[in-house]
């Protein structure tokens, strides 16, 4: 019934927008920006409104077009952009991150089984992505409102190219454009069938994946209409942490949990009450366990392995379909839709649930203040064990219990994304000069739902738990003492339930562009362009009501649900100074200006200026200036408190590591904060303590300043004699971003407050009454800046033809200059420097220089490539590790039959054929490696049938 009313709602709105255009007065035709072709040659190119030369764009543009994407030999449009080198990786299905550690410390959510772009490190939020150069409805994963667009909720089979302009671009295009735009292109023009078979898997036999892909197009000249349509289908099969060696334990290269980094909550419990810390020597099954049954609890001997019970590929299934149609109604007036449908099944799955009950518990709920009742069968010592949460004196710490007998926690995501375009375009003559224009209608609606198996109801545990007397009914009084196998399922039966989230983003966006040409210049006529925008967004999260009502005992979260509006102007103008005269071949500015007038904080104006010089025919210099913005999403603004288990230390604790012991001025900030006097708290460093974050409504938009400098080298001596086509790009940028929304990191809370008793700081530390971390409140602010700056270079070669084919080489590298974050200086904290490090928790790596090369020979009937991949090492940033550097190789053959004119194509593949295993991290919070930047351990080859490409 969900995606009926999905699909109902599609229709109603696609009517509805076609119905409201189609009463539009319509005057003339107009070409839209994913048209390539006019009689003049001009077009528009991402990064500008006003049609141009695609040679003499004057800013850098990378494009991804699908013989690049097929090459790869990947399913995901996602993972082919995040391999670009100036890409900073972003969330994809090696991420196994449902609610095994909660919710981003950034607001956004957590989008399992998504996949995003993020240019430029700067994180996926600040990167634009259009369809067709227009808006497209932001993902979600019933696990938050995110902020960006999901990838793979778009089927890879109506993608033509990919058009990725890497420079600041909010004066065109609006808020998010701050790193750059990524521009995805869809079939528009397609004459009969092309379909696609493949089948992957890796060489340790799992992680098969299947994909299926077809679109089909037809033309009509005498009815001036054309039809594509296609469809796909995804299967990708999940990768254990169990069956790849880096994985087997939390800490890189151990054998062991006396390494560290297992967890203290053990099958067979660990039980700190009375003054002791405790475990079962042996399961205790049909009896109440006595005193002689228990021992002293040894982490290096007791601690629990929970990490081959996760993930390294989540399973993902994925399939939808698109349509995209055109009709002239006059000669120079068009009407097109575009409509897609996708759909999503995703997992991700974590260990058996780590059950902690008590005062010391740091969940922040009700599992806090269960006190153990001394009538329950099942309780050993004889006494109850006391809270303290009803006055009485607290008598015990905690009990930590992992829920074996519930199953492992399991998340499953069901996704809908549906989008509906309409658009008018047309042209007029204004005297010999032709004026182009567009109006477009966007609806989109991503739906979300999320079960999680493996959860328990707190109300439930704490009756029974509590008094025997009071457990009555459907209660059965509960086992948390007799260690694994002791739970039995009538037990089982009443204190666990399934959690059921959901999600939603909706987005409706009507755009109006006019363009054309006034009065020459020496250099030729100057272009103009204007436009209005109006933009509606809404979202919500609602986590179960189980949840909400803060009895779950998996990472809490908060509904949350808001939307804005805005209104918005710009113009652009392109002056062409000079032509053809001496050494300017090409001279000319390009300048651009938007207002926005937002709902939620107010009005803003940014603009860019940007210049082109090519003193010859065969060499281009360009250079610019962008303000950039970008308005507080609805989860920055609206998210309720979500918990992040971030890996963290603690400076307080007494545990080898901690200050507490050796610092005067620490102990005394602390026992002040709340940490106990004799030094009792001992909380092991390198563990897990709950960072809070929430949405802030006060919360400013961020800003951007962006240069560029570059030029490109294109030697027409070369063209005809050895090379069909050569060009030879560098690319400079430095981005300053302000206002940064984040929220103050909670190691700088920790320490703030341990080394300089700040007051801000230590009010935003909730400790129990043993000095345990209960939470760290991390509400999002206006809070750094952020500047970071790199070289990008691009090379570009195809032969001509010789021997029956050609040689082509295609190179694309990235020189990370410095990524720095620059906290306020009210903070009194140091400038953070990233570049060449790996952040960790969350994940991110930030290599200072990355290099993809392809070279290939091609014939129609045959062919052979090899990509290069190079990522350069990076240090840890606890000052100890590194991460060294990796090369991957990918190979590619096929063959293509003469006897069907070369459209029948086998192609085979393998990536990674060098076997190279990810660098081992020590800081990371996924599989002892950081998921965004290297690839899944193990070879992966492929097999896939084609025809008609």
């Amino acid at each position: 019934m969900r995606e009926f009313t999905l699909w109902k709602n599609v229709g109603v709105a696609t009517a509805a927008l076609a119905a409201a255009l189609a009463a539009m007065p319509a005057q003339a035709q107009s070409e839209p920006e994913t048209d390539r072709q006019t009689a003049t040659e001009d077009i528009v190119v991402t990064g500008s409104r006003i049609r141009r030369n695609p040679l003499d764009q004057d800013k850098p543009v990378v494009t991804v077009d699908e013989a690049s994407i097929a090459r790869t030999g990947l399913s995901s449009i996602a993972d082919v952009l995040q391999r670009l080198p100036s890409a900073g990786g972003g969330l994809n299905t090696k991420v196994n991150n449902a609610g095994n550690i909660g919710g981003p410390p950034d607001g956004t959510g957590v989008s399992s089984g998504s996949a995003e772009i993020d240019l430029r490190y700067l994180a996926a939020k600040r990167t634009l992505v259009l369809v067709d150069g227009l808006r497209y409805v932001n993902g979600s994963a019933a696990g938050g409102i995110p902020a960006s667009v999901d990838l793979n909720a778009l089927p890879t089979s109506m993608i033509e190219r990919v058009e990725v302009l890497q420079s600041g671009a909010s004066p065109l295009y609006g808020t998010d454009a701050v790193a750059g735009v990524v521009n995805i292109i869809t079939k528009q023009k397609q004459v009969g069938l092309r379909a696609s078979a493949q089948f992957g898997t890796f060489r340790e036999g799992d992680g098969h994946t299947q994909n299926y892909e077809a679109s089909y197009g037809i033309q009509s000249p005498d009815t001036g209409s054309s039809l594509v349509f296609g469809g796909y289908y995804t299967r990708q099969e999940g990768v254990s942490t169990a069956d790849r060696s880096i994985s087997l334990f939390p800490t890189p290269g151990a054998t062991s949990c006396a390494a560290g980094g297992c967890s203290s909550a053990t099958p067979n419990g660990r039980y700190d009450v009375l003054g002791q810390s405790l475990t079962l020597r042996a399961p205790v099954i049909g009896r109440r366990p006595v005193l002689a049954d228990y021992r002293n609890y040894s982490s290096a001997t007791d601690s629990f392995n929970f990490a081959p019970l996760n993930y390294l590929l989540t399973p993902s299934e994925r399939y939808g379909a698109f349509v995209n149609f055109k009709q002239e109604l006059s000669d120079n007036v068009n009407l097109r839709t575009r409509l897609v449908a996708n759909h999503r099944h995703s997992q991700t799955r974590a260990a058996f649930l780590p059950l902690f009950v008590g005062p010391d518990a740091g969940n922040g709920n009700l599992l806090d203040t269960i006190s153990i009742d001394a009538t329950n069968p099942y309780n050993p010592f004889g006494v109850t064990l006391s809270s303290g949460a009803d006055g009485t004196p607290a008598n015990y710490s905690t009990v930590r219990r992992r829920f074996v007998e519930g199953g492992q926690r399991v998340f499953t995501q069901d996704v809908d994304t549906l989008s509906a375009t309409v658009t008018l375009d047309g042209s007029f003559a204004v005297g010999s000069r032709n004026w182009y224009w567009d109006i477009n209608g966007v609806y989109g609606i991503n739906d979300a739902h999320q079960v999680f198996t493996g959860n328990l109801n707190a109300a439930n545990l704490a009756r029974a738990l509590g008094p025997v007397a009071n457990c009555t009914g459907a209660c059965v009084p509960f086992n948390i003492f007799g260690g694994a196998g002791s739970i039995t399922q009538p037990m089982l039966d009443y204190v666990t339930f399934d959690e059921r989230d959901k999600s939603s983003q909706r987005l409706w966006d009507f755009t109006a562009n006019l363009s054309g040409e006034l009065f020459d210049l020496p250099g030729g006529p100057i272009g103009v362009a204007v436009g209005y925008e109006h933009r509606d967004q809404h979202a919500s999260y609602d986590p179960d009501p189980l949840i909400v009502a803060g009895l779950g005992a998996d990472v809490p979260t908060s509904p949350a649900r808001g939307g804005f509006n805005v209104d918005e102007w710009y113009g652009e103008v392109r002056l062409p100074i000079l032509a053809n005269t001496g050494f300017f071949h090409l001279l000319e500015l390009d300048g651009a200006a938007r207002h926005s007038n937002y709902s939620s904080f107010g009005s803003n104006t940014t603009f860019t200026v940007s210049g082109l010089w090519k003193p010859v025919p065969d060499l281009l210099f360009r250079g610019g200036y962008a303000e950039s913005l970008r308005a507080p999403s609805i989860g920055e603004l609206y998210a309720g408190p979500s918990r992040f288990d971030a890996t963290i230390d603690d400076p307080c604790t007494s545990a080898p590591g901690g200050s507490f012991q050796t610092n005067a001025t620490v102990r005394a900030n602390c026992i002040a904060n709340g940490v106990p006097a004799n030094g009792s708290y001992a909380e092991p460093t390198g563990g897990q303590l709950g960072v809070f974050s929430q949405g802030n409504t006060t919360l400013k938009p961020e800003t951007a300043e962006t240069w560029t400098a570059g030029g490109v080298y294109s030697p027409s001596w070369a063209t005809g004699s050895f090379a069909s086509a050569l060009s030879l790009e560098v690319n400079w940028y430095s981005i300053k971003l302000t206002n940064a929304i984040d929220s103050v990191p909670a190691t700088l809370t920790l320490s703030r407050c341990a080394f300089s008793a700040d007051p801000v700081s230590c009010a935003a530390i909730r400790r129990t009454a043993n000095g345990q971390v209960a939470s760290i409140n991390a509400r999002l602010l206006n809070l750094n800046a952020i500047e970071t700056s790199g070289i990008d270079w691009t090379v570009n070669f195809r032969s001509t033809e010789f021997a029956g084919g050609t040689v082509g080489l295609a190179v694309n590298a990235a020189h990370l200059i410095k990524y720095n974050i620059v906290p306020p200086s009210d903070l009194n904290a140091p400038t953070q420097e990233y570049a060449g490090t790996e952040r960790g928790s969350p994940d991110q790596a930030y290599p200072k220089f990355k290099l993809n090369g392809t070279i290939d020979w091609s014939t129609p009937a045959y062919g052979i490539s090899f990509t290069g991949r190079y990522i350069n090492g990076i240090d840890e940033r606890d000052g100890v590790h590194r991460m060294g550097s990796v090369f991957y190789g990918d190979v590619q053959l096929y063959l293509s039959p003469g006897w069907m004119d070369h459209r029948l194509r086998l192609t085979a593949g393998v990536n990674n054929i060098f076997d190279r295993d990810p660098p081992q991290c020590f800081t990371c919070d996924s599989a002892n490696y950081d998921p965004t930047t290297y690839d899944t351990p193990g070879q992966f080859g492929y097999l896939r049938l084609s025809y008609g490409f």
